[in-house]
């Protein structure tokens, strides 16, 4: 299961705090989660396109991703 929250962005984001994501996690059915990141650059990549906004109004360039890919 993976979730990005959109940090704060007046009129579309407040964010969520430590304890309201994991209330989203475990109503997801997740038994144990991780928060890997947070703030603006926080973004998700799906089939080549991303799926949120980040909260500081685009990507931004970053060394550090998690990448999942399909196995064979």
């Amino acid at each position: 299961m993976f979730v990005v929250v959109d940090g704060r962005d007046k009129g579309y984001s407040r964010g969520v705090t430590m304890t309201e994501l994991a209330q989203i996690m475990a109503d997801l059915g997740c038994e144990s989660a991780y928060n890997l990141d947070g703030g603006g650059s926080s973004t998700l990549w799906f089939n080549g396109s991303v799926v949120n906004q980040p909260s500081n109004g685009g990507e931004r360039e970053t060394s550090d991703i998690l990448y999942i890919a399909q196995g064979a």
